[in-house]
């Protein structure tokens, strides 16, 4: 099992003294840090207007990245696709996959917020509909050799041919998956899969169910199953007081970044394609710091969370991607956790090569 660098810079907290902008060159820092212990990957979130994170156009912070990391894969985490032009998507991102030598890992996903989707002209509730059309249409702009056209309900093109192609001849994408929806349309290209283990548990009943779920949603549309990923909030410490303050950084990103914060008004009905962000509203509403445990966050000894991982990669999860700086950690806080689990918690694990490359 591998091991990648996660952020979704979240930074929008009451009587927060740290910039959008500071925090975006911290990101830079860590990500580059990422590279030289030995981490496979850099997975950069994409959010607007400051709602959930400080980093609108993770592209162009990882084409930064990749000048200076030169062996670290560059991913999104994710591209919301609905609220894109999938043409410009498919063209921004073999573009990077050209410059970077062939080190993009494509991921995208439905989101899951509805202000992030209006001043884009975007119908939160007809994502899941936008989504599966999107992705048609940028897989057609990845492998068309010839010009075409194509005519949906929410985009039409005629008599085009994108470049440049990605080096990557097929660029496999990743579809993020906190529905059943979303897992069907991976399935249904053979695509590779990422997990949120929160998600998992409330949607799915746990990360392994999802895991089966997906294999025998490959099955069934006659596909090999891809690649599967998951993230995880991670805070490594061996006293009572490192493991209070992981749990109150991880609440503190839920009561004011996560999905939707508890005490907000509930999110409106929507078509059976929307249920799960209706769980997902419960589920934060009625979260406790008592019921954080390895189904959200990686938390306490370097032991524990090694156990805690053995367990998840015995779930078929090729590579674990880690939200270090999650909940106003300060930076030099996150540069240590991310040496403490290169020296500490990564040797476990053969894939992982971060010992070597220290």
């Amino acid at each position: 099992m591998k091991f990648g660098y996660f952020t979704l810079s979240d930074n929008a907290y009451p009587d927060n003294t740290r910039t959008s902008e500071s925090f975006l060159h911290d990101i830079v820092t860590e990500s580059v840090h990422a590279d030289r212990i030995g981490m496979n990957s850099v997975w950069i979130g994409e959010h607007h207007f400051n709602r959930r994170g400080s980093i609108p156009c993770p592209a162009l912070l990882l084409a930064a990245i990749a000048r200076e990391a030169k062996r670290v894969r560059l991913a999104p985490a994710v591209v919301v696709l609905p609220t894109h032009n999938p043409i410009a998507v498919a063209e921004e991102w073999a573009t990077l996959d050209q410059i970077s030598g062939g080190r993009v890992d494509f991921a995208m996903g439905r989101g899951y917020d509805a202000v992030e989707y209006a001043p884009f002209g975007a119908d939160f509730m007809q994502s899941a509909e936008m989504f599966a059309e999107g992705v048609e249409l940028l897989w057609k702009c990845w492998t068309e050799t010839k010009p075409f056209s194509f005519s949906g309900r929410y985009y039409k093109c005629e008599n085009i041919t994108l470049t440049p192609k990605p080096i990557q001849q097929p660029l496999i994408p990743y579809v993020a998956c906190f529905s059943s929806y979303s897992m069907e349309i991976a399935a249904r290209y053979g695509w590779h899969i990422l997990f949120a283990p929160f998600a998992t548990e409330i949607i799915f009943g746990g990360l392994g169910k999802a895991t089966e779920a997906y294999r025998n949603a490959c099955a069934a549309q006659g596909k090999a199953p891809g690649k599967a990923k998951c993230s995880y909030f991670i805070h490594i410490g061996d006293k009572p007081a490192d493991e209070e303050y992981g749990r109150e950084c991880l609440m503190r990103y839920f009561h004011h970044s996560g999905m939707r914060p508890p005490g907000s008004s509930a999110p409106p009905e929507g078509p059976p394609t929307m249920s799960y962000y209706q769980k997902f509203y419960k589920a934060l509403s009625e979260f406790r710091k008592e019921d954080l445990d390895d189904t959200s966050i990686l938390l306490g000894s370097p032991q524990k969370i090694i156990d805690t991982l053995k367990r998840v990669e015995s779930n078929g999860i090729d590579e674990v991607i880690l939200y270090f700086n999650h909940g106003l950690k300060p930076h030099a806080v996150v540069m240590e956790q991310m040496d403490r689990f290169a020296a500490e918690v990564a040797p476990a694990f053969a894939g992982a090569r971060m010992a070597a490359a220290q």
